[in-house]
């Protein structure tokens, strides 16, 4: 039995597609989070919505660590994460899927460690693919098997919020090498690997971004373009979950904590 968790971002609110879910309040050293659990295709999958019932925890705001730490607390071994994004690639048009493979961090403000305090002293994790290579594989062949029009690679920048960012930022974005514009795969990804859990994110291109588009950016806009892709992510998730034959690669995500005891509870 695999043990998964789904964080769905904007739009992506229900756990309707689990079998015989429960909603239970997990109490970390951060805080309460909230899961859903249950089953499906023979695994056991965990459910967390990131913002919260009603779309009420702006991404700045949103308590990362108790999401991770109820997660690897339960057991969890994969985490697939969906983010709504801007776009600043030409090619990367509204609808489209992007399985993302590198992040720019511009948050300034977000807790980004549990290694914070004398009693777990100092870890430096090595970072330099944010996402399970072996996770990003089985998305990307799950896709293969749809109609979805989606793309294997994508920087992610991840910027503070709750605004939209500047027609100028975007550029210097761009020039960067960015492709894509959202508000929450950090420090979600980056704890993650600290807890030595794979992770892998799915980015749905919801408008183009600032500068770019040629009107204003509303979050309205972003939930309507969610709404029309919901059904294509409820298939990939579905899809992602039965996907139990063996993994093509490995990776190192359980043991890169190893230099440091590993991580522990």
């Amino acid at each position: 039995m695999r043990k998964i968790a789904i964080i769905g971002g904007t739009g992506i609110y229900s756990p309707e597609t689990l079998q015989c879910f429960e909603e239970k309040v997990i109490q970390t050293p951060y805080g309460a989070a909230l899961c859903n659990i249950g089953t499906m295709c023979g695994n056991q999958v965990i459910f967390i919505t990131r913002h919260g019932v009603g779309h009420k925890t702006a991404p700045h705001k949103v308590n990362y660590r108790a999401n991770i730490w109820a997660l690897k607390s339960l057991g969890t071994e994969e985490i697939f994460a969906t983010t709504a994004v801007g776009s600043l690639n030409p090619d990367m048009e509204p609808g489209h899927f992007v399985v993302c493979d590198q992040v720019l961090d511009f948050t300034k403000s977000r807790i980004n460690t549990f290694y914070d305090n004398p009693e777990r002293g100092v870890a430096h994790v090595d970072f330099t693919n944010p996402y399970c290579p072996r996770l990003r594989d089985k998305v990307i062949n799950c896709l293969y098997k749809t109609d979805i029009i989606f793309h294997k690679k994508g920087c992610y920048v991840c910027t503070e919020g709750p605004r939209f960012e500047t027609a100028a930022e975007i550029k210097m974005f761009a020039m960067l090498g960015g492709d894509l514009v959202g508000m929450t795969n950090m420090p979600e990804s980056l704890l993650a690997r600290e807890a030595e859990m794979c992770y892998t994110n799915c980015s749905i291109v919801t408008n183009m971004a600032a500068g770019i588009s040629p009107t204003p950016l509303s979050h309205s806009e972003v939930v309507e373009a969610m709404d029309k892709s919901i059904k294509n992510m409820e298939q990939l998730i579905g899809a992602f979950i039965a996907a139990n034959e063996a993994d093509s690669m490995e990776c190192g995500c359980p043991q890169c904590m190893t230099e440091f005891g590993g991580f522990t509870l």
